[in-house]
């Protein structure tokens, strides 16, 4: 994905956990964070806490999707996410993408992957890999 590229549709999902969300409902005018994860990812699992106090702290100001991709067979059992998620407390709505659909249409080949729109839905910051603790300056200067 290039910047300034809308949201792709997120309607491929195989399934959702918490909620299922469609484009259309997206609310307009706040920013979406959507971030790729996966249950084998320890990366991804160092970072959650972090996403967490950012989402705690810009209630209201922000929506945060999911998107479980799994890295081989096994991630796509939907007990271990189901039991991760509950574990690392992931309230957010999760996209179940066990057929690559989202991970295609965001261009996403390894995880975690952070993607940050606008109120408009275009997109105004990538990041793969790496620390949640840049991610998170980000947010706290685009929501505030």
């Amino acid at each position: 994905m290039q910047l300034r590229e809308s949201i792709p549709d997120l309607s491929g999902a195989t399934n959702w956990l918490h909620q299922e969300i469609r484009n259309e409902e997206l609310e307009h005018g706040l920013p979406v964070l959507i971030h790729f994860w996966s249950v084998s990812c320890d990366s991804c699992k160092r970072n959650i806490p972090i996403l967490n106090s950012v989402m705690e702290a810009h209630k209201g100001k922000i929506q945060v999707i999911a998107v479980h991709m799994p890295r081989s067979e096994k991630d796509k059992d939907l007990k271990q996410v189901i039991q991760q998620a509950q574990k690392y407390n992931i309230v957010q709505p999760i996209a179940i993408d066990d057929q690559y659909s989202l991970a295609h249409s965001f261009a996403v080949r390894t995880v975690p992957a952070y993607f940050l729109f606008d109120g408009e839905g275009q997109l105004r910051y990538k990041q793969t890999s790496g620390s949640a603790r840049l991610l998170k300056k980000r947010i706290e200067r685009f929501v505030d």
